[in-house]
């Protein structure tokens, strides 16, 4: 869609730059996905520069403008078992054509909060945290399951840029898996959950899709199947269960707590 209302674009952009009006701009995927007639100007994070994965000791550097490609076609780090195991359900998880892959990136996703963003899941899933640089020059982190707060909604602030995700090397090298379903074949993801058992036993399970916003449960061990649909139960309210054309909250739910069983199954040691 045309924004016919941009009179500018800032090429490449930085944090700092940001006035009211501006839109920051990655892959454009989400943005120009509808119109935004408050929109003057847009600063263009892809010309950057920024390295899209950079692997360290303490973990991995996923950089906002990395696109879905990038992430897909990563391969190194063979160690990171956690991560290879569900990066690509999580990157097919868009039903995407090719095009999109080589555009969407991992930022923007996050950044369009959307229940059913596969890039939210991954990143949560993998104890991901955000590094986020404010107009003043200052930056905080914050969790991704902190992140998006809503559909459509997160905490970042006016000019507030999500510059990188960081994913511990603790939660990257341990056992994963995920479960995704919709109405259709091709359909957007009605229910998308990933869950993960750490070397200390530690298990955690990420609520993605069904929900409003990511629900994180963690376990000090592998739950047995009573105690995980008590925890469900507990920790994801009926009112976050989402209602729309893609499915009805007690089918969500019914999803949820179907895949919650099959993945706990799946990690148990």
């Amino acid at each position: 869609m045309d924004l016919n209302t941009v009179a500018e674009v800032i090429s490449p952009a930085r944090a700092g730059q940001w006035r009211p009006g501006d839109a920051w701009l990655a892959g454009g995927t989400a943005l120009f996905g509808e119109p935004r007639p408050s929109v003057r100007r847009l600063l263009d994070l892809a010309a950057a520069g920024w390295t899209p994965l950079t692997v360290r000791d303490e973990g991995l550097e996923i950089a906002a403008t990395c696109t879905v490609a990038s992430l897909a076609a990563f391969t190194a780090a063979p160690h990171f078992e956690a991560f290879h195991a569900i990066a690509g359900g999580c990157c097919h998880a868009f039903l995407a054509s090719f095009k999109i892959w080589n555009v969407a990136t991992v930022g923007g996703n996050l950044c369009a909060a959307l229940p059913a963003g596969p890039m939210i899941a991954l990143t949560a899933a993998l104890d991901g945290e955000c590094l986020l640089l404010a107009p003043d020059g200052t930056s905080r982190r914050v969790p991704v399951v902190s992140f998006v707060t809503g559909n459509g909604t997160t905490v970042l602030g006016d000019g507030e840029l999500l510059r990188s995700i960081h994913l511990p090397v603790g939660a990257l090298t341990g056992k994963a898996t995920f479960r995704q379903g919709s109405l259709h074949t091709y359909g957007r993801s009605a229910a998308l959950l990933v869950g993960r058992r750490d070397g200390d036993g530690r298990f955690t399970l990420i609520v993605t899709a069904s929900t409003w916003r990511p629900y994180r449960l963690v376990f000090r061990a592998v739950p047995t199947a009573e105690m995980l649909q008590v925890a469900l139960s507990e920790g994801v309210p009926a009112a976050a269960y989402v209602d729309d054309v893609h499915g009805l909250p007690v089918w969500r739910r019914h999803l949820t707590r179907m895949y919650a069983e099959e993945i706990r199954q799946e990690l148990a040691p």
